[in-house]
């Protein structure tokens, strides 16, 4: 089959939703499909420009290329999926989280600005009509269909996906640092490890890896400095895949501090690396895998609590190893693989 993967990328980040379509675009081509990645640009600002990355969405021709037929899109990304095919599958990744899920939190901006409100109606419309052409409406996880449900009313069937280079994970070791490779942002709440470096009552250390906003790497490292915490928190900025592998397979334990998270690879990446994972009862996605002292822990976003955790897992490796192992014998548990993944996406 010749199939075209629809996806919009902000220019020059890359991250998750990324990753998930080249994955995506790997898998049906070891197949022996034909598939390729179609993105338009994506700009949320001023808030006018989101009405013509809609435009750009719906005005995509991917019925055709070249006097060939397309004969498959699966489109994964607002608003790619408002593209018109006879074909169109939905792997949903989000939508605009701002018109829905985000709008009234701290993480939240278009509720806050004079046009808010029109323009989150206007994408809700949209999303109402154009997702429920599609032939079938899957997600990348039961948070995302629980989203579209309640605020939509579409139905849609999660699948579960392997996150990448899963296959190369595993543990060398139960170490004296926790691990957290993610975008710095505020809503991914890096600040509440630095936080939690502060109440620690072991030698227990915090490694931070992944590049992002330059506001929020400021007040990280500010924090740092201004209680001292150079010892106990390590900054490691952009790693890359191999360096990845290394802190999963050495770590003591996984934190996942992000605020109602989609799906979430890093729980995945913790528990193939069989590695206990913390995150709050607000983590969304996550909450999917992860099981309070069952494979690691459910904890208010509280920097105390957090650490008392750490301190916890540095105190009984034994413990951190079961709850490790636990995870990853979950994870075996689910139909997380790209056979049964394709399979649903071209049935």
């Amino acid at each position: 089959m010749k199939i075209a993967i629809a996806m919009v990328q902000v220019p020059f980040i890359t991250g998750g939703a990324e990753l998930h379509a080249q994955m995506l675009r790997d898998e049906l081509r070891k197949r022996g499909h034909q598939a390729e990645i179609v993105t338009i640009p994506f700009k949320w600002y001023p808030p006018r420009t989101l009405m013509d990355c809609m435009m750009m969405g719906r005005m995509m021709d991917l019925t055709e290329t070249n006097g060939e037929t397309i004969d498959r899109v699966i489109a994964m990304k607002f608003p790619a999926y408002y593209v018109r095919h006879p074909n169109k599958v939905l792997w949903i990744l989000h939508q605009h989280r701002q018109a829905y899920d985000l709008w009234g939190t701290p993480y939240g901006d278009l509720d806050k600005l004079p046009e808010g409100n029109e323009i989150r109606a206007f994408i809700q419309k949209c999303d109402n009509e154009y997702i429920q052409e599609a032939k079938k409406i899957f997600t990348n996880s039961q948070n995302t269909s629980d989203r579209l449900l309640k605020y939509n009313g579409i139905a849609s069937t999660p699948l579960y996906h392997p996150p990448l280079g899963w296959e190369k994970m595993h543990c060398d070791d139960y170490g004296d640092y926790l691990f957290y490779a993610s975008r710095i942002d505020p809503v991914k709440r890096q600040r509440l490890l630095v936080e939690a470096a502060r109440w620690v009552k072991t030698p227990v250390k915090f490694v931070i890896a992944g590049s992002g906003s330059k506001a929020e790497l400021e007040y990280l490292r500010g924090n740092i400095e201004k209680y001292h915490l150079q010892d106990k928190v390590k900054l490691a900025g952009f790693i890359s895949e191999e360096e990845k592998l290394a802190h999963y397979a050495k770590c003591l334990g996984v934190y996942f501090g992000a605020y109602d998270e989609d799906y979430g690879y890093i729980t995945l990446e913790g528990f193939f690396s069989r590695k206990p994972v913390i995150v709050h009862p607000d983590a969304g996605g996550p909450l999917e895998f992860v099981r309070d002292g069952e494979n690691g822990f459910v904890v208010e976003a509280d920097a105390k609590a957090i650490a008392a955790r750490a301190d916890a897992l540095y105190l009984d490796r034994k413990m951190a190893r079961r709850l490790g192992e636990n995870g990853y014998e979950l994870l075996q548990k689910v139909n997380m693989n790209w056979d049964y993944v394709i399979g649903q996406l071209l049935q």
